[in-house]
């Protein structure tokens, strides 16, 4: 299979020592893995059987034949690759289907039951709009006997708009745009679209009942929790309006998003406006949501690569958060910390961390969360031989850059410095995307088509 990181050979080839290469083949290494392991296509095949007339998914049966209409609906960064494995799977028990995919995924993609229809992340647009109205369409006259195959995954928010109708498509995107700027986590971010959406939220399962649904789930929201991921189409809602307004008063964005999205929040939290379902609420009785792959997937796959090749190896965590600059600080402190001890073992190490950082934009440069906690990072690495900290996004896209993610050693600060480049002044920019590329140490993928959250690894060789 030929590598998925495309400048692998252009990085490798930025290391000023012997321990400098070992340690950023090793990092690569465990990150090509991981993106290998994050295949939806994979996946799916892994954990999604049928056996004569019975599917079987996640140790659960259900029994095909009892059911009138097969309806598939849903959306995602991987929603292409998803829903071509499932008519693969299922074939011609199909009955209907209509998913709103990434822009640029459907032709790398063939089905003739299911309908993908590209659409536009992480700001919707009119498209996503269209097939979000027409998948309710679809699976609103559902009765108890059909099955409703719902196929979520990373992107589902922003590919799935469907705005009350007091609220514009143009206000939502504004708002997410707002919401995005000030540095809101992606469960933050999520409250609010739930509480302007006809599909979030549950909504989707409300507009299904009595179906019975299976949601299918790749993960890309840090612990996983059911009502975050693509804001929770088919999961009770523990959050409220009041919540949602606490949130951009919080963030300080209250007076910054528009005058419709106010008066719906505020309608609702005065009880004019329904609520999202909650749990125990009837319309879940027959609703399961199964994750069927997350960020411990491609964090176990780079931990079994290390080990496979001598390396004592410590998953640390894929519950990774807080803002990227200072995760970076503390990613290096630990990392300098081990390399002194790796200097008794000479047994080379890695150190496997997943999850999702943010980044409070005060700048104007490009970048991402990823290449920000490595030019934080790289400062404090600074003269430490045989040290590389590698960071991605499996979505192949790291904020507002072309790059996935970028790489460090002990020497990056040094040869920065022999470009004319200062780090901090391209940190306080926000501006990691320029510092890397002239280094040549961003990571390149291009869109992986998935989104299982993000990979850091340490390697100290």
């Amino acid at each position: 299979m030929s590598p998925i990181i495309k400048n692998m050979d252009t990085i490798l080839a930025n290391a000023w020592s012997r321990r400098d290469y070992a340690a950023r083949t090793l990092a690569l290494g465990c990150l090509e893995a991981a993106l290998q392991a994050a295949d939806p296509n994979k996946i799916m095949k892994t954990g999604f059987r049928v056996k004569g007339s019975k599917l079987q998914v996640n140790g659960k049966d259900y029994d095909l034949s009892k059911f009138h209409r097969i309806l598939v609906v849903g959306g995602g960064k991987a929603a292409a690759s998803m829903s071509a494995s499932l008519e693969q799977i299922l074939g011609d028990r199909i009955t209907e289907g209509y998913v709103n995919v990434l822009r640029g995924t459907r032709l790398r993609n063939r089905t003739h039951k299911i309908r993908m229809n590209e659409a536009s992340h992480p700001i919707p647009d009119q498209a996503g709009l269209r097939g979000a109205r027409k998948m309710l369409e679809i699976i609103q006259d559902a009765t108890s006997r059909d099955l409703v195959i719902c196929l979520l995954s990373g992107g589902g928010s922003a590919l799935m708009p469907y705005p009350v109708p007091t609220v514009s498509l143009k206000d939502k995107q504004l708002t997410t745009q707002i919401m995005l700027k000030s540095g809101s986590t992606i469960n933050e971010l999520n409250c609010i679209r739930k509480h302007l959406s006809l599909v979030k939220g549950g909504g989707l399962a409300r507009a299904a009942f009595p179906a019975t649904v299976l949601t299918l789930i790749l993960s890309d929201v840090v612990g996983d929790p059911l009502d975050t991921i693509a804001s929770g189409p088919t999961s009770p809602d523990p959050t409220t309006f009041a919540s949602a307004i606490q949130i951009l008063n919080n963030r300080k964005t209250w007076r910054l998003v528009p005058e419709s999205v106010r008066n719906v929040l505020r309608d609702g939290a005065a009880g004019k406006i329904l609520e999202t379902p909650k749990e125990g609420d009837k319309i879940f009785r027959k609703v399961t949501n199964v994750i069927i792959g997350n960020n411990r997937t491609v964090c176990n796959a780079a931990r079994e690569y290390a080990k496979s090749i001598g390396s004592r190896t410590i998953f640390l965590t894929s519950l990774l958060e807080g803002e990227a600059r200072e995760v970076g600080i503390v990613v290096s402190a630990f990392s300098r910390e081990l390399g002194m001890m790796r200097d008794h073992t000479r047994n080379p190490v890695t150190i496997i961390m997943g999850g999702e950082t943010t980044v409070t934009v005060t700048g104007t440069g490009h970048g991402g969360r990823n290449q920000e906690m490595m030019l934080s990072a790289s400062m404090k690495l600074d003269r430490c031989d045989g040290i590389a900290i590698a960071s991605m996004g499996t979505d192949g896209i790291d904020g507002n850059s072309p790059a996935a993610g970028a790489i460090v050693d002990g020497h990056t600060v040094q040869r920065a410095e022999g470009a004319a480049m200062k780090p901090i002044e391209f940190l306080q920019n926000n501006d990691s995307y320029r510092f890397f590329n002239k280094l040549h140490d961003v990571i390149i993928t291009g869109a992986s088509g998935t989104n299982l959250n993000d990979v850091t690894i340490v390697a100290i060789a």
